[in-house]
């Protein structure tokens, strides 16, 4: 038998006697692999040029070039290159793999390989594998009504754009955790390589355990330039370059030229080596020979030239190798006869008539190239995580609730209670569940996780260190970046979790959440994408009790970034306390292909509602609560206050304590917001509550001060087109901040129990008697304030120790 035929594999075979056969390639091999090879490059370019004459049947003419060219070929042979290969090794070892791009931009070669492997026809059968297929499938490339230029989620078999640079590692080595079975191959670009969040993802390796998670093989793929001029590591000193990445912990092997056949056989080589050092590692791990030591994992670095196979010069001047070759090497071939002579015989350098039949179906060389069903690449289910997503096993989150005798009568840490639970699930759901936190997960009162699960790490041990090990599943790492990659890797696979972090700092990822948004946002409209488990986010040290800290550590940035997407995707909560906390995370970890932010202090906070009034509450989304005012509901109130997020929830109860204490014949009725999606129109936001209860909470007419977590401007967009919408005045975080005491934080913007008073008094429908006298009470508690806190530094004892009196 022919090497490359063995599908599926003989179960007799060691890893070591398969690596041999993907490092010996044969004749009939080498033959097949460079077909493919061959067809996909030719794929490329049609998809890039072409919007006639597929399979080049007759002379090429301007009229069969599109009229606008876009697309990017410099990368593009070499992950055509990686992709034969790759699909070579699955064949004959039967290796589960996905393939992440980091080059995203060279989305046509990844399109081209789904098509090449019938993926493509499967899922879209309207571009068929057939020349009237093949036509449409130039057609749709970066056009309108088509497809986008990158490896998008329209892409079958990816799980990571590469549009934005810089998460191909963290998406592939949270795909691989908790997931022992899976090799994801992640090519780097020589470009992409010089972001922060890639040169930081190297040390995910050392977060690696490889008895129960799978493989990372990154492949630095070195072409030499980005799109206007060299790249660092391409022009660094080959020693240089082993040495650094032999300083992260890898063990490199490079491959480098561009030499037929002679490069197809140095990278089997290499391949196979890569491949039979993973199965060593792993087999090792598994079989209970491993001293714990971390492994030095592979990598390669492949060296090749920019725009490989393409045209070398242009017009007197070069391009193959160059930045010139990174997008669209010819780029005057509608108007320049010469171009378009050129192109013609780039595209027939491939021989075309010996890849495809009359019919335009691939030949038998190219087709025998491919996997066999769930192991082609384009068609493997952890790339459509949801095939493979099991719901998690959850506790009951009632039994971890805190008991509420009196609404705003005690204290508690709200994310302990947080923490609690998911120690549970932890427990319950050994291979489907992980937090990630940088470096701040004890910090965030979550520790409780610490009781089941240390924090997974690859590196040494010392006797001094707590709750580390390399069995642990908690992922702490100081980046952002990291954390947030691991988590999307993780979750698009199947599985689910947490990332916590410092509010302030989530806008270092915020570009992510986005990404992921779009990601979700895109997928929701194709049918052969399962749902994934939702991107759960949870911010805590909020700016509003980052005191200590200061000014750096108080922006509650994020929640404006996932307002703005889509309202299929995005959601956003304020739990004001625990028992709330309990039940939107319990819904948020059940929930599917969205983007939940979750925002709720760790200090110690005001308690406010039973388990049972937590979970109506939530589940409506926002309330009245009539014991926090004097509202009857007989009629219209004087004044609307509402809220939404914890410490704005207590400065609102106590200044319609204040208001009902001191002025009880004044009406005022106290709105408190858990879910912010509920506030728009329900034609803007599924969460969107009708006109009707919307009318309930804050009637059609009556002025309403409403004090949020966030920035004031994000209250007015989510009210657009409410009745009378100019009639909610917001007080929130307007860039107001120091290292100061707490309640101070309210004050330097103008969201303290003290404002608000003197705001319900200015916009309320009547002024009533005592106005005049109490708003000077509050202006003089402002001033003593201010003198308290120079002198004593700490807040006043009547704001400090404030609880509701229970009521009789």
């Amino acid at each position: 038998m022919s090497l490359g035929t063995d599908t599926p594999t003989d179960p007799q075979l060691s890893s070591a006697d398969l690596a041999e056969r993907v490092r010996q390639l044969d004749d009939a091999d080498l033959a097949r692999v460079d077909a493919w090879w061959r067809a996909n490059n030719y794929l490329t370019v049609g998809q890039i040029y072409l919007q006639a004459n597929p399979l080049l049947r007759e002379p090429l003419r301007a009229d069969h070039i599109k009229p606008r060219l876009l697309g990017h070929w410099g990368t593009s042979p070499g992950l055509s290159f990686l992709y034969a290969h790759l699909s070579r090794l699955i064949r004959i070892t039967g290796q589960e793999a996905i393939y992440l791009a980091g080059p995203g931009h060279g989305g046509p070669a990844l399109v081209a390989a789904g098509w090449l492997e019938g993926t493509y026809s499967e899922i879209y059968p309207r571009v068929g594998q057939d020349e009237t297929g093949l036509h449409r499938l130039f057609r749709q490339f970066s056009a309108p009504g088509g497809i986008p230029s990158h490896v998008s989620v329209t892409t079958p078999g990816s799980i990571h754009e590469g549009g934005e640079l810089g998460y191909v590692l963290v998406h592939a080595f949270g795909a691989v955790m908790d997931n022992p079975d899976l090799l994801a191959l992640a090519v780097v670009g020589d470009g992409e390589a010089e972001t922060g969040p890639l040169e930081g993802a190297w040390k995910g390796i050392s977060f690696l355990n490889p008895a129960r998670d799978g493989a990372v093989l990154p492949v630095l793929h070195l072409n030499g330039a980005k799109i206007s001029g060299p790249t660092v590591l391409a022009r660094k000193d080959p020693a240089e370059v082993r040495d650094l990445f032999s300083g992260h912990g890898y063990d490199v092997i490079e491959v480098e030229g561009s030499d037929l056949p002679g490069m197809h056989y140095g990278f089997a080589e290499a391949l196979a080596t890569a491949w039979a050092s993973i199965r060593r590692i792993q087999e090792s791990a598994r079989n209970g020979s491993w001293d714990g030591s971390r492994p030095r994992w592979p990598m390669i670095v492949l060296r090749t030239p920019k725009g490989w196979t393409g045209p070398e010069v242009v017009d007197g001047t070069q391009v193959a190798g160059t930045y010139r070759a990174h997008q669209v090497p010819l780029s005057g071939v509608k108007d320049n006869p010469d171009h378009l002579a050129q192109l013609e015989r780039w595209m027939r350098s491939y021989r075309p008539d010996e890849l495809f039949d009359a019919d335009g179906v691939p030949n038998a060389d190219v087709q025998a190239a491919n996997p066999r069903g769930d192991l082609r690449m384009s068609a493997s289910p952890h790339a459509n995580g949801g095939r493979l997503t099991r719901d998690l096993d959850l506790p009951d989150f009632r039994q971890y609730a805190i008991d509420v005798t009196s609404p705003a009568g005690s204290r508690a840490e709200s994310t302990r209670k947080l923490g609690e639970l998911m120690r549970d699930i932890y427990s319950r759901n050994p291979d489907r569940f992980r937090l990630f936190s940088p470096d701040e997960t004890n910090s965030n009162r979550l520790g409780a996780v610490f009781e089941v699960s240390d924090r997974a790490w690859g590196e040494g041990v010392l006797p001094s260190d707590v709750s580390l090990s390399r069995d642990g599943r908690v992922m702490e790492v100081l980046s952002e970046h990291n954390c947030h990659g691991w988590l999307e890797g993780y979750t698009l696979t199947g599985r689910h979790g947490l990332f916590a972090t410092y509010e302030a700092f989530a806008m270092v990822s915020a570009s992510q959440t986005i990404q992921h948004s779009k990601w979700l946002e895109e997928a929701n409209h194709l049918s052969w994408r399962a749902e994934v488990p939702s991107l759960n986010v949870l911010l805590t040290s909020t700016a509003w009790r980052n005191d200590h800290n200061g000014f750096s550590h108080q922006g509650p940035g994020l929640i404006q970034t996932v307002l703005t997407q889509r309202g299929d995707v995005s959601r956003i909560y304020l739990p004001p306390d625990a028992n709330c906390l309990l039940s939107v995370a319990d819904h948020c970890f059940r929930s599917r292909s969205y983007v939940n932010l979750i925002v709720i202090d760790k200090q110690p906070q005001l308690q406010y509602l039973t388990i049972d009034e937590a979970i109506e509450h939530c589940t409506r989304g926002a309330s009245i609560w009539q014991w926090a005012g004097n509202d009857d509901g007989t009629s219209d109130p004087d004044i609307v206050l509402a809220c939404a997020g914890d410490v704005v929830t207590m400065e609102t109860v106590a200044a319609a304590q204040i208001l009902t204490e001191r002025l009880p014949h004044f009406r005022t009725r106290v709105v408190n917001v858990v879910d912010l999606m509920t506030l728009p129109r329900h034609k803007d936001h599924p969460h969107g509550m009708e006109a009707t209860l919307f009318r309930e909470l804050f009637t059609d007419h009556v002025d309403v001060v409403f004090t949020f977590h966030g920035f004031p401007g994000a209250i007015h967009q989510v009210v657009h087109g409410r009745p009378d919408a100019d009639r909610f005045h917001v007080r929130g975080f307007i860039e107001e901040g120091t290292t100061t005491t707490p309640f101070d934080m309210t004050v330097k913007n103008k969201a303290s129990r003290y404002h608000l008073v003197i705001d319900a008094l200015n916009n309320a429908r009547r002024t009533p008697p005592g106005a005049s006298e109490l708003r000077a009470w509050c202006e003089a508690q402002l001033d003593k304030h201010t003198e308290y806190v120079v002198e004593h530094l700490e807040d006043m004892p009547e704001v400090r120790d404030w609880v509701l009196p229970a009521r009789a």
